[in-house]
């Protein structure tokens, strides 16, 4: 299942580019064209990266969706049941080559970063933490997208789906604090999930984690992971 996913990705540029060079770019933009214009404290690169790691993880759920949905419209799944194939494997096959392909992203997203001069103060133990947040993040939103894309009625709503998904880090701190948002915004952008994601980055990347950032990081992730499992698995069941 994995092999056959990657080779989907393969043939598809366009969720290449979503995936690996979207956020790239996105980040040349904030950093050359908006940079000087946002009062952080640091360097925005160093402010900056963290969010936009969350937005390369985010940025590739789209083909994620579609994928499966497909998957469930093609008749794949009626050839699956008479093999010797586990109903379980086709879910999770899609589950991890969305946090293999979410790896690469933020892989070539940071070092990107690194030439635009990211200098983060993280040790080999706080970098471990960062990798742990994004497979951990990564795995979250896979789980969710695959709920979303079996619920969609066609390949085209599935894409749609994941696009709150694409648009909440901009509602959170990746971009600017949060406190520096108008009245509800700021509220909002606090208490979403995003924000306490990225913030433990963020602490993990500038050598000063915080451990409730981290507890309410993983929370989120966790809860995320457990109600898009069970969401797709029933759904999932009911279409199959």
């Amino acid at each position: 299942m994995l092999r056959r996913n990657f080779k989907h990705i393969a043939r598809n540029p366009t969720s290449v580019f979503n995936a690996v060079l979207m956020p790239i770019i996105i980040m040349l933009m904030f950093v050359y064209m908006f940079g000087d214009a946002f009062d952080v404290g640091v360097d925005y690169i160093d402010y900056a990266t963290p969010g936009l790691i969350l937005l390369a993880v985010c940025y590739g759920l789209g083909a994620t969706a579609t994928a499966v949905n497909s998957d469930m419209l093609n008749g794949i799944i009626s050839r699956f049941k008479v093999m010797d194939v586990s109903r379980g494997a086709v879910l999770t096959g899609h589950v991890i080559a969305t946090v293999l392909t979410n790896l690469i992203a933020v892989a070539a997203l940071t070092g990107v970063a690194f030439l635009l001069g990211f200098s983060p103060q993280a040790n080999a133990a706080e970098w471990l933490g960062v990798i742990g947040m994004v497979v951990l993040l990564g795995f979250a939103a896979a789980w969710l997208t695959i709920a979303l894309g079996l619920a969609a009625k066609s390949p085209e709503t599935a894409g749609l789906a994941s696009v709150p998904l694409v648009m909440l880090p901009f509602f959170s701190s990746a971009i600017v604090p949060a406190d520096k948002m108008g009245p509800g915004l700021k509220q909002f952008a606090e208490y979403q999930p995003f924000t306490p994601i990225i913030e433990t980055m963020r602490g993990l990347l500038n050598g000063t984690p915080a451990a409730g950032d981290a507890i309410v990081a993983v929370a989120w992730c966790l809860a995320i992971a457990v109600a898009g499992f069970l969401w797709a698995r029933a759904t999932f069941n009911k279409r199959a």
